[in-house]
């Protein structure tokens, strides 16, 4: 593998980290706006 496909694979994995990162994001928020913020204040 030449260093310029070595760069644009790694370039590609971090891309993809990235959205995955921004869709998990996304999610947590988006489930914690529907169940509402009195969730976080439940007792243990």
């Amino acid at each position: 593998m030449t260093p310029e496909e070595s760069q644009r694979r790694r370039k590609r994995s971090i891309a993809i980290a990235t959205v995955l990162f921004a869709l998990v994001t996304i999610f947590y928020v988006l489930t914690i706006a529907k169940l509402g913020p009195q969730v976080l204040n439940r007792p243990i």
